[in-house]
């Protein structure tokens, strides 16, 4: 099944814990195998012929900005893969093949993972120079945005859903934003206006399935990705 949604190059299934659901693409499928056998075959050859592989990635906020921004160094030039970046603060599962790729704050435990770890990620806040002494405050699930939530309580410029969003606000001088340093150290008019919070720090690894990691549009994609984080980012 998994290898039929790679040589198409779209999902023909959405995968929930209670089963399997068809896509419009897997319905549409289902209805060409209903007719005759060349009909099958045209199908399956324009198709790959005319489509390049699909390697699904999910990333964390900052990370996904960091790679989007190295996105023709990722895929290619001329691109030999076709890359659908699922934005996420929650894990996306692998094991279901949800994504085929993912970036995560921990070791891989579960049977079937495989990861390597990349660069450390370590937080602090960031402003501009006139910038109040304000917190904008992001309202995530996420350890940095409990971090703030404890600190700050009610008492913030501004609170925002996403934490892009926060960025764009320090940006503007509200105030300051609490940002991984490899975001924060990007932006000229930002400045490094307090210490790095130790207990936000942490490893990143890049996790993927045991059986997809050598497919080769996923090694391309994994090396890729790699060489962008540990000689661009999260250094």
């Amino acid at each position: 099944m998994f290898a039929i949604e790679r040589s198409l190059g779209c999902d023909l299934f959405h995968r929930h814990d209670r089963g399997y659901e068809l896509t419009r693409d897997g319905e549409r499928l289902l209805s060409d195998l209903s007719s005759i056998e060349p009909q099958i075959l045209r199908v399956l050859a324009s198709t790959s012929q005319t489509q390049k592989p699909l390697v699904k990635v999910s990333a964390g906020t900052w990370t996904t900005h960091l790679l989007l921004s190295h996105l023709r160094e990722i895929v290619g030039e001329p691109p030999d893969i076709r890359l659908r970046f699922l934005s996420s603060e929650q894990d996306l599962s692998i094991l279901q093949r949800q994504i085929v790729i993912g970036f995560r704050n921990r070791r891989p435990t579960e049977d079937g993972l495989a990861g390597q770890k990349l660069n450390q990620v370590q937080f602090a806040p960031y402003g501009t120079s006139n910038a109040p002494e304000q917190w904008i405050k992001v309202l995530a699930d996420t350890p940095s945005a409990r971090w703030l939530d404890k600190r700050t309580g009610a008492d913030a410029v501004c609170e925002v859903k996403s934490p892009r969003d926060s960025l764009d606000l320090a940006l503007s001088g509200v105030g300051h934003a609490l940002l991984p340093t490899f975001i924060g150290e990007k932006f000229p008019e930002l400045t490094q206006v307090g210490n790095i919070i130790p207990e936000l720090s942490h490893d990143q690894w890049l996790v993927t399935h045991q059986d997809d990691r050598s497919l080769p549009e996923v090694r391309r994609t994994i090396d890729r990705m790699r060489a962008v984080i540990l000689t661009r980012g999260l250094s």
